[in-house]
């Protein structure tokens, strides 16, 4: 037996450089299975994708799978990348087997849940408020920086961490605060009217096609954490999801961040997909 990859068509590359090409999985020349690799236009080229990896049922158990990723690897090392990532949907427990064995570690996770039917009031002396359009500026400056250290303190290049910043924040908010399907709030402590920390829901579309809430963003004032206010603070995400019409609503969450980790499964959140990685 001998397991090959064969590109089906040319390599496709986008406006944004990013490429992508998908190949036959062959067992002794013959059509297995199938996978799409690409590179990442969120990180940039060094950071490479493997997708859709299938294997036809009557051909699985003989370590195809296993070959046919060792053989996207060396793709994309040759494509430049230094890095690749996949994305397995929870509950796939063969994937993420398959996943182990060859290298992979989870660095982050997608959450979901329903959205509460009723809006609940934030804690006593608490209160939400949107955003300003002054307060806006120097978050949004804060939050580049924050991001970018986020992702590179988990292995990410700074300059791959910076770029994904950039990529993100420009596609998210094109229009800043007056984009539309755009909610940023600020919880308040009624006392001093201080900001104990700032949400920001959006919606997004799901694989399936679905548009549901998303929390690109939450934080508690460094200097005030530790008295209840993350979880005041998905309170008032939960509510902003509502009133927008959305029926559930998701976040993304590292999987080394274990104490935000405990709050959403506390608050009902439960995984989608895990995100994996693995060094090229």
């Amino acid at each position: 037996m001998t397991t090959t990859l064969r590109p089906i068509g040319p390599t496709q590359q986008s406006a944004d450089g990013a490429r992508t090409r998908t190949y036959d999985v062959c067992d002794n020349g013959r059509p297995v299975g199938t996978v799409t690799l690409a590179t990442d236009p969120a990180f940039g080229p060094a950071t490479g994708v493997l997708s859709g990896l299938r294997v036809a049922v009557h051909r699985r158990r003989r370590g195809r799978a296993i070959i046919a990723s060792l053989a996207a690897e060396e793709v994309l090392r040759e494509w430049g990348c230094v890095e690749v990532r996949a994305e397995v949907p929870a509950g796939n427990e063969p994937a993420l087997g398959l996943a182990a064995v060859l290298g992979y570690t989870e660095r982050s996770r997608n959450m979901e849940k329903a959205t509460p039917a009723r809006a609940v009031a934030p804690p006593p002396g608490l209160v939400g408020r949107p955003m300003t359009g002054a307060e806006f500026v120097p978050w949004l400056a804060t939050r580049y920086e924050e991001y970018a250290r986020e992702w590179a303190e988990r292995g990410v290049p700074e300059e791959q961490a910076r770029h994904k910043s950039e990529t993100d924040h420009a596609q998210l908010l094109p229009q800043g605060l007056a984009t539309p399907g755009t909610y940023i709030d600020v919880l308040e402590r009624e006392e001093d009217g201080l900001a104990a920390g700032h949400v920001w829901v959006s919606g997004r579309p799901t694989a399936t096609g679905e548009v549901i809430g998303h929390v690109f963003y939450v934080e508690v004032d460094p200097e005030l954490r530790g008295r209840g206010y993350g979880r005041a603070l998905m309170g008032l995400a939960e509510n902003m999801a509502l009133s927008a019409g959305f029926d559930r609503i998701g976040l993304h969450v590292f999987t080394s961040n274990t104490p935000a980790r405990r709050l959403y499964e506390s608050l009902g959140y439960e995984p989608t997909s895990h995100n994996l990685v693995k060094a090229l």
